[in-house]
Order: structure tokens, then sequence, then C-alpha cells
């Protein structure tokens, strides 16, 4: 079975690789993302509970890839080191993929009169935000 953990494995992908895709500088993207007028959103800020940011399934994959990246560290630090940042990366790769495929989704429901009403828009700055917050509680 391919699993996004399994299809990312074989891809020799780093986390310098990731850091290096970035299109536009961090500061260019703090600043569009800040509210103009220091209005408080629209959608509900109480505590929510978080969502997982990947299905069973493909967390215990990726737990038991990095307890064997761990577990090898005795026998080569160097190769260890190589592998998890290989399989960070991976990661990270595998949840930028899960919201690019969420937000063509959303891009096409915007192209629909019908399927872009504000409960729609407000459900998916909800998942957003759940997503924000678990990256920035890790």
């Amino acid at each position: 079975m391919n699993t996004p953990a399994a299809e990312t494995q074989r891809s020799g992908l780093t986390t310098a690789d990731l850091a290096a895709a970035a299109e536009r500088p961090i500061a260019d993207r703090e600043r569009r993302a800040a509210a103009p007028d220091g209005k408080k959103s629209p959608v509900s800020t109480q505590d929510e509970p978080l969502a997982a940011l990947f299905p069973a399934e493909v967390a215990k994959d990726f737990r038991a890839r990095w307890d064997a990246v761990q577990s090898s560290f005795v026998d080569d630090p160097k190769e260890a080191v190589r592998q998890g940042d290989e399989l960070v990366a991976q990661v990270m790769k595998s949840l930028a993929d899960t919201f690019a495929k969420e937000r063509a989704q959303l891009e096409g429901k915007l192209d629909q009169p019908d399927e872009a009403s504000t409960e729609n828009l407000r459900m998916a700055l909800r998942r957003y935000r759940s997503f924000f917050k678990r990256l920035l509680s890790l």
C-alpha cells in the first residue's frame, strides 16, 4: 500500500531542500498575513480540539521510522542524523501536500457560487487555524 509516508520515504528530500523552496521571504508572508485594521477574526478563537495532522496509520508509520532512526544512532551517528533530517523533511512535505490538496478542493468550491458559502469558507479557515495552532504547539 502506498501511504504518503511511503511515497516520500525514498525521495532523498532534506530540510534544507524545503527551506530553499520558499518563494517569498518570511517577512513578506508575515506582512500579508497581518490584519490591517486590527479587528478580530470572525471565526471563533475559543479553545477547540486540534485536528490530527496525519491519519493514525501515517502517524504510526512516521513514528516507527523515527524509532528506527533513533536506534541506529549508536552504530552510525552520522547516518542517523542524515536519516533524521530526511524523515523530518518527508513529514513536512507530507503536511504541505495535505494542505495543497485541501486548498485545491477549496478553490474548486470557490469557482462554484453555490459551494462558496460563507459557512464553507469559515470551516476552511477553522481547519487552517487548527493546523496553525498545532504546528506552533509542537
